[in-house]
């Protein structure tokens, strides 16, 4: 039995099975308001209204209802993201400059994901004259 020599197997992408694997929009909304929160001079996500409700939500306890993707839209096609989100901008920022910083923050994390960020579409809805309420 010292003779019998142990063959090793290699699994190799031939030997993998084959389907396909889809991103949900969700998915990618979460992940670019994550990015674009981290992005100095960005005070909140969402328009008016969605502020609005979000406030009174905080009134009654149930304030983390549907935060993560608040102020953002995604479709996904074919590894493709397009990405549209509503900020409000902290008072004392310029806006060009932190557009442009979501853009390559929610391009990047887009990115880390293995899809495409076909377009990033900004909104400015608003500007926040103080900080807001932690």
């Amino acid at each position: 039995m010292a003779d019998e020599a142990t063959q090793e197997l290699s699994v190799t992408p031939a030997a993998m099975a084959g389907g396909t694997t889809h991103v949900s929009d969700e998915v990618v909304e979460k992940i670019a308001v994550a990015a674009a929160k981290s992005v100095p001079g960005v005070a909140e996500l969402g328009g008016d209204v969605a502020r609005f409700f979000n406030a009174v939500l905080d009134k009654v306890g149930l304030d983390q209802v549907g935060d993560a993707r608040r102020g953002c839209s995604a479709h996904v096609s074919n590894g493709a993201a397009v990405v549209n989100l509503v900020l409000v901008i902290s008072a004392g920022h310029q806006v060009p400059q932190v557009t442009d910083a979501v853009r390559v923050a929610v391009t990047a994390a887009v990115e880390a994901y293995g899809l495409r960020a076909d377009e990033i579409n900004i909104r400015v809805d608003d500007v926040a004259m103080e900080a807001p309420p932690a």
